[in-house]
């Protein structure tokens, strides 16, 4: 992810297109459009602008285990030295898609997911524990989960 610059500032009408898409991401363009008093062409032009600035993202969520996923975590990192250079490694791991910096008790946290135990285990060792600048680390294994929500609105 690139680093931060100004925010793109939005549109009530902008706004509308992603909670309408934040509730239903397959909803076609016309029907953004009717409720959002645009054209299909408006809107689709709004989305690829709302898109290409990085303001949004239009995906498939899948659950993990349904895809054969059995194992998922969240990884606290502790770090000595540049944070971010850490972060680009780490995010770099195929089985990581989430990392965030932090304050407090760890430096980053990671997101992983993998298919079993063992998989975690390979992880854990031989790419994050190897990473120079990574003091130690804690896992956080998920049992269940519990929610899931992306429709949390704009301002």
């Amino acid at each position: 992810m690139a680093p931060r610059s100004r925010p793109l500032v939005l549109d009530d009408v902008s706004k509308a297109i992603i909670e309408q898409l934040q509730t239903d991401g397959r909803r076609s363009y016309s029907e953004i459009g009717k409720a959002v008093g645009l054209s299909e062409a408006a809107v689709r032009q709004r989305v690829q602008k709302l898109t290409d600035a990085g303001v949004m993202q239009v995906v498939a969520v899948t659950d993990p285990m349904q895809l054969g996923f059995y194992r998922q975590a969240m990884i606290g990192i502790r770090v000595s030295g540049d944070t971010t250079a850490v972060a680009e490694e780490i995010g770099a791991i195929p089985a990581v898609d989430y990392v965030v910096l932090t304050a407090g008790s760890f430096d980053i946290l990671a997101e992983v997911v993998c298919e079993n135990d063992d998989d975690l285990i390979d992880l854990l060792n031989k790419r994050i524990r190897g990473i120079d600048g990574v003091q130690s680390t804690e896992t956080f294994v998920y049992l269940r989960l519990h929610k899931q929500f992306y429709n949390w609105g704009t301002r």
